[in-house]
C-alpha cells in the first residue's frame, strides 16, 4: 500500500520518540489496524537501530537527577492554587450597560480565506518541520553508516564484535607444471665375437634396471636357443639373465635384483643352449659373445 509524505514522517518520528502523546496514539491505532504500517514503522526502528549500537550507554552524574528532582518541586509550589480571604456578602452590583455596537462590516469572502489560508500554514509548517527532523535525522543516519564502513575498513577493532567484518577466506588453485622427468644414465654392451660385427646390442637403464637386447646378427640353430648371461667377480657363478626371443628386442627387468656396481663392471655373455635355456641354471657351453656395459648417456646433474 502506498502512504503518503505525512504517514511516512511520522513512522520515522515514532521510531525516533518525538512524537507527542495524540501523534503517538494516532501513530499505535493505525499500527493495530493495518499490518502493512506496522511493519513500515517497524523498518524505521531497524535503520535508526544502528545508531543505538554505535553509541554506547552514558551513566549520568547524580547531580542531574537532585536537579530533576528540584525542578518538579518548585513547578509543583509554583502551580499549587491560592486560597482568598471570603469576602464579605454585599449586594450584587448593578448590570452595566453596554451599547450595542453595529457588526463588523467586511468585505466578501476575506473571513474565510484568512481561516483557510491560516489551517494551510499551519499545515504546512507542521509538515515542513516533520521533514526537517526526518531528513536532519536520515542525514545522521548517513553520515553515521559512512563513518562505520570507514571504522570497518581501517579499524574494526573499533568496532563492537556484531559489526566486525568477518574475515573473508579466499581459497586460490595454483597449478605448477609437472615436473620433467629426470633422464636416468643410459649403458651400452655390444655382444659380439673376436671384435666382428656385434650379435646383440645390450641397453640398460641405470634407473629402472631394466635391459632390452636387439638381435643383430646372430641366428639360432634349429632346436637351439641363446640365453644371457651375467658375469662378476662379485657373483660365485654366472647368473642367467634368461633366453633371448627370436624377435628383433628382448626386454627383460631381472637386473633389479643386482647392484649399480656389479650391473656397471660385470661380464654380459651369450651362450648356445637346447631350446628353451639351460636346464640346470648354469652354462652348458662356452660363451661365444661376450661384451661390457659403456655409458652412452650420463645421469642428470
Amino acid at each position: 500500500m502506498a502512504y503518503s509524505e505525512d504517514h511516512i514522517a511520522l513512522a520515522a518520528e515514532y521510531a525516533l520518540g518525538t512524537l507527542d502523546a495524540d501523534e503517538r496514539a494516532q501513530v499505535e491505532t493505525m499500527m493495530a489496524v493495518d499490518a502493512e504500517y506496522g511493519a513500515l514503522v517497524h523498518a524505521w526502528e531497524y535503520r535508526l537501530g544502528v545508531l543505538n549500537q554505535m553509541v554506547g550507554s552514558v551513566e549520568p552524574r547524580p547531580i542531574v537527577w537532585e536537579n530533576i528532582k528540584a525542578a518538579i518541586g518548585h513547578s509543583t509550589e509554583a502551580q499549587a492554587p491560592l486560597t482568598l480571604p471570603e469576602a464579605p456578602q454585599t449586594a450584587p452590583p448593578a448590570e452595566p450597560v453596554v451599547a450595542e455596537a453595529p457588526p463588523a462590516v467586511s468585505e466578501p469572502g476575506v473571513a474565510d480565506n484568512a481561516v483557510a489560508d491560516g489551517s494551510n500554514v499551519i499545515q504546512l509548517t507542521g509538515r515542513a518541520k516533520r521533514w526537517r527532523n526526518v531528513t536532519s535525522f536520515v542525514t545522521a543516519i548517513a553520515a553515521s553508516l559512512i563513518a562505520m564502513l570507514a571504522v570497518q575498513v581501517y579499524r574494526p577493532e573499533l568496532l563492537p564484535e556484531a559489526l566486525r567484518p568477518k574475515p573473508r577466506i579466499q581459497t586460490v588453485e595454483v597449478k605448477t607444471p609437472a615436473p620433467q622427468p629426470t633422464p636416468s644414465a643410459q649403458y651400452v654392451a655390444l655382444l659380439q665375437r673376436d671384435g666382428d660385427s656385434p650379435a646383440f646390442i645390450l641397453t640398460v637403464d641405470a634407473a629402472t634396471k631394466n635391459f632390452t637386447v636387439r638381435k643383430v646378427g646372430a641366428d639360432a640353430e634349429p632346436g637351439k636357443s641363446f640365453e644371457l648371461w651375467l658375469i662378476s667377480d662379485r657373483l660365485p657363478q654366472p647368473r642367467s639373465l634368461g633366453v633371448i626371443g627370436g624377435s628383433d628386442f628382448t626386454a627383460r627387468p631381472v637386473l633389479a635384483d643386482y647392484d649399480a656396481s656389479t650391473i656397471n663392471t660385470g661380464l654380459y655373455a651369450v651362450t648356445v643352449e637346447q631350446a628353451g635355456g639351460s636346464p640346470s641354471g648354469q652354462p652348458t657351453s662356452a660363451p661365444i659373445f661376450t661384451g661390457k656395459l659403456i655409458e652412452t648417456v650420463p645421469a642428470a646433474r
